[in-house]
């Protein structure tokens, strides 16, 4: 029996679709919610998780972002999927009736362009596949869903309009998370490396500035910076930061070791391989 890996979805979702692409030596497991699919890994349901963090058109997914400082877990890896979203109905229904699209929030925010030129409202869902599979319940009048290919297939409804995307260059960027017991980091030569931290800054002038200096003069890329106010205070923050290299690299040390004099709590959140899909991307622009 294979073991499982858990996603946030109901079949057919892009999640699964990026599991089954990515880790088909897994099972997906789908759950309700991230905290769902986080406590699937905790309590042992899954071996791992495999979540979205952020979109090419819709940008970040603030319900991973908001659980990642805390989990139990580390990275192991990055997948970016291109996702092309399919616009679906009930067979038969006369798609001139339609008023009302549901979908996922970033499912929704990918496809604003349709969504105006059809004069539709747009309705929130918890996810892609999960309005598709309420709809063929249901069998609303005049409600369309926004969903994968796959969802059509398994629900039994009909696409009216194939790739409703607001650009072409619709990818989702996944991250594989499991126990840190299990990570293995990358050898400093196998590669591309990215590393993700979660850290502290106390509350005086200029600490982030002062806590992130290390890494413009020691040349490391640092790409992404996200906050965390904490306590309901507005004065502790944390940040959650990922960058180019590995901890292991003396760039690296150096910049971690200057992070250190002005934070405090760092802590790994994973040191993992690059996808290939960012070397494509940097060749292409």
């Amino acid at each position: 029996m294979k073991e499982k890996i858990a996603f946030q979805g109901e079949p057919g979702a892009f999640s699964e679709e990026a599991a089954r692409k990515f880790l088909s030596q897994y099972d997906p497991l789908p759950c309700s919610s991230f905290a769902e699919v986080f406590r699937a890994v905790e309590e042992g349901a899954a071996l791992e998780a495999l979540v979205p963090v952020e979109n090419a058109i819709a940008g970040r997914v603030d319900d991973v972002y908001r659980l990642l400082p805390d989990m139990p877990f580390v990275i192991y890896a990055e997948h970016f999927l291109p996702v092309h979203m399919q616009l679906m109905t009930i067979p038969g229904r006369d798609e001139n009736d339609l008023r009302i699209v549901r979908s996922h929030p970033m499912a929704l925010g990918q496809c604003a362009q349709m969504i105006a030129r059809r004069g539709l409202k747009a309705e929130v869902a918890m996810d892609t596949a999960g309005a598709a599979k309420a709809l063929a319940a249901t069998r609303e009048e005049g409600v369309a869903v926004i969903a994968p290919e796959a969802a059509a297939a398994l629900y039994d409804l009909e696409i009216i309009e194939r790739n409703v995307q607001d650009a072409d260059k619709n990818v989702t960027r996944f991250l594989r998370i499991g126990a840190e017991t299990d990570a293995v980091w990358p050898d400093l030569l196998s590669g591309p490396v990215l590393t993700s931290i979660v850290f502290r800054v106390r509350n005086i002038p200029a600490a982030l500035y002062k806590a992130l200096g290390g890494f413009a003069t020691n040349g490391v890329n640092l790409f992404k910076l996200e906050s965390y106010q904490e306590d309901a205070s507005f004065t502790a923050t944390r940040f959650q930061a990922e960058f180019e290299g590995h901890p292991d690299e003396p760039p690296v040390r150096r910049a971690l070791e200057e992070l250190g004099w002005f934070s405090s709590d760092l802590r790994l959140l994973g040191v993992f391989p690059a996808d290939p899909y960012r070397s494509a991307q940097s060749r292409r622009s």
